[in-house]
């Protein structure tokens, strides 16, 4: 006859119940994981889309001081790596560093417009945001009525 205390000892393993509770407990922490940091990756877009705009700022603004001008709605962003017909006196630069006009996080062009519609003695330049429509309440630009504008 098996004693009581050796058939407890055969039985070390986890029974059905135990491990459909740690996968419960697993489960839960993996939600909170994804939710605690889902919009992580939407936030870093929209910082790296207002660096991206500040950046072309500064070469905007590096381009009219050496030209006397912005670049036109027809240049638009290409006169920051390609020098325009209009450069005489020969005091254009590279602006960027890159050989194409880079796109926003969200694969979309940056829209650029000078003289402005609403920087009328600048230009007016935003990103369409997350949902790639101009004019929606998530665009990213450079004019001060927007909740997400960058100054000049």
């Amino acid at each position: 006859m098996i004693s009581p205390s050796i058939r407890r000892r055969a039985r070390r393993g986890f029974s059905i119940l135990e491990l459909l509770l740690v996968l419960v407990i697993l489960a839960i922490l993996a939600g909170i994981v994804a939710v605690k940091f889902g919009g992580q990756s939407e936030k870093a877009r929209v910082t790296a889309t207002k660096t991206q705009l500040g950046n072309f700022n500064m070469a905007l603004n590096r381009f009219e001081l050496d030209l006397g001008r912005y670049p036109t709605t027809s240049e638009g962003l290409r006169a920051l790596i390609e020098k325009p017909g209009d450069d005489t006196a020969g005091k254009w630069q590279r602006y960027l560093d890159s050989n194409d006009i880079p796109k926003d996080p969200w694969n979309h062009d940056w829209n650029y417009r000078q003289p402005g519609q609403r920087n009328p003695d600048g230009y007016d330049l935003s990103s369409n945001g997350p949902d790639g429509r101009e004019g929606g309440d998530d665009d990213i630009c450079n004019w001060s009525n927007s909740a997400t504008a960058v100054t000049r």
